[in-house]
């Protein structure tokens, strides 16, 4: 199963990636995971993207979408993958059709914006990638990460000024991609709940569609 992860920052994708990487048994593909990562390997590509990134510029779509297609092309995405933040933009979604990535659906979460800035003030995010919530997805213990044990942080841009900002950009840029592909027939729309297991299970329910 190929799929995207659509949603607004705060909207609980990190979190919804991995429950479903976990049941299907598929790569959650993080853009900036895997840049890094073609960069640290000293691969064609990332010798290209790390031109721009040494400058404090951003990677063209034609450097990024390179890389998500090498990667998607390996063997650990012969089950399919998820694609979690990316695309943001109607033209890096014209990109990901050229290259004929196969889609099988987009799911969308949707979370009001006053709720997406009330979660985010509680959020907590640790160096391995992990992502927690004071009060919807708590670590076992205060302050310290399950998956390494390291200590959680607060990010600078959690703070409700920038979130509104952030959630200003997305309506202007991402948010488009909900037509686009509804237009395509591939658009799945989840209503984010408080509880994460309660969102999980409209998730893999919406998901069932698209089951093999």
């Amino acid at each position: 199963m190929n799929l995207i992860l659509l949603g607004a920052p705060g909207a609980g994708k990190g979190t919804q990636a991995v429950k479903i990487s976990e049941k299907y048994q598929i790569p959650a593909i993080a853009t900036g995971d895997i840049l890094r990562a073609e960069v640290k390997a000293d691969t064609e590509l990332g010798k290209e993207a790390q031109k721009y990134l040494a400058l404090g510029q951003l990677v063209p779509d034609s450097v990024v979408i390179g890389i998500i297609k090498k990667y998607v092309t390996e063997n650990k995405c012969e089950n399919g993958f998820l694609l979690d933040g990316f695309p943001r933009s109607i033209p890096q979604a014209e990109e990901l059709e050229k290259m004929e990535i196969h889609i099988d659906a987009v799911l969308n979460i949707e979370v009001p914006d006053q709720k997406i800035i009330e979660r985010m003030s509680g959020r907590r995010v640790c160096s391995c990638g992990s992502s927690y919530h004071v009060v919807y997805n708590p670590p076992q213990k205060e302050g310290v990460c399950d998956r390494c044990g390291e200590a959680l942080y607060v990010r600078a841009d959690d703070v409700a000024e920038t979130v509104e900002k952030r959630l200003e950009t997305f309506h202007r840029e991402t948010e488009p991609l909900k037509a686009f592909y509804a237009e395509r027939g591939l658009l799945l729309t989840v209503e984010g709940q408080d509880e994460v297991a309660d969102t999980t299970a409209l998730v893999f329910q919406a998901l069932k569609s698209v089951e093999a």
